[in-house]
């Protein structure tokens, strides 16, 4: 009988180790950019932190976007200008996110994988669900770095802000602090503990920002501006770029009411070179 449960225990300590290895700590980074302009500085620390090998190659994921060849020609001649590394581009369809199983390879075995800006409920319709998908996070797991800008920011985190407000238009969104009005999705979830704004300071989008912490009080909102990025390694944040990143979290005492209220939630501005944790 002892011998038996020896064994058993041993079985079970194995099963335990290879479910940590498989869905454990990611190995990757995530570089994450509020949108605007990327001086040839940041796109150089991109790649820095991309650590690429002379034979890793780079992949553009265009889905966002309504250009996907200029915004793949604008991104690749950046890139090739900070390294010389293989750029290639998959713009999946729906079906191909499932079906074209060569695509879904490259993608999983990058050392790099870019998401372009523009929608992010495009870009996530076309992988939610998928084994794109599922290829992403095995690439994340496996010690990819993951970027992003604009919308390409807005999919990092499990709760993606889709950018729209419950029951108003653009012209006159976002004017009050409230609950329950942030329209949100799921995201990527690269991110499980924040969730992610972009163009944020150049935009004004606190109003935003606040009622989606209301909406998720256990969540780190991060703010992020246009030409600045927030670099991700496990739960370590650094900043890079030319502007700030705000971030709001633990608000105390808060109530839903017809108006909003809470006290004492954590506020910080970072800029280049500064770091946070993430909970």
């Amino acid at each position: 009988m002892k011998t038996y449960f020896n064994k058993k225990s041993a079985l079970l300590t194995a099963f335990l180790a290879t479910t940590l290895l498989t869905f454990g700590q990611n190995k990757g980074s995530l570089f994450i950019i509020g949108g605007g302009d990327r001086s040839p500085a940041l796109v150089k620390q991109m790649v820095e932190t991309a650590k690429l090998k002379p034979n890793d190659y780079i992949v553009v994921l265009p889905m966002a976007t309504s250009i996907p060849e200029e915004s793949v020609a604008y991104i690749s001649s950046q890139l090739s200008a900070a390294c010389n590394n293989k750029i290639t581009s998959f713009n999946f369809t729906r079906a191909q996110a499932d079906n074209q199983q060569t695509w879904i390879d490259s993608v999983k075995n990058a050392r790099f994988i870019f998401i372009t800006g523009g929608d992010q409920n495009k870009f996530m319709d076309v992988v939610r669900g998928t084994k794109l998908y599922e290829a992403l996070h095995q690439a994340f797991r496996n010690g990819s770095t993951i970027s992003g800008t604009s919308a390409g920011a807005a999919v990092m985190s499990q709760i993606m802000i889709t950018g729209e407000e419950k029951g108003k238009s653009d012209k006159d969104s976002f004017r009050e602090i409230k609950s329950n009005s942030v329209v949100t999705s799921s995201g990527m979830g690269f991110l499980t503990s924040a969730i992610i704004d972009q163009h944020f300071i150049i935009r004004s989008r606190y109003n935003r920002l606040l009622s989606a912490l209301a909406d998720h009080p256990d969540k780190t909102l991060i703010g992020i501006d246009e030409a600045t990025a927030i670099i991700v390694t496990g739960k370590k944040v650094t900043v890079a770029g030319e502007s700030q990143v705000v971030v709001v979290s633990q608000p105390k005492q808060l109530k839903k009411g017809n108006k909003v209220t809470f006290k004492n939630a954590a506020l910080s501005l970072y800029s280049a070179g500064e770091s946070f944790e993430l909970k």
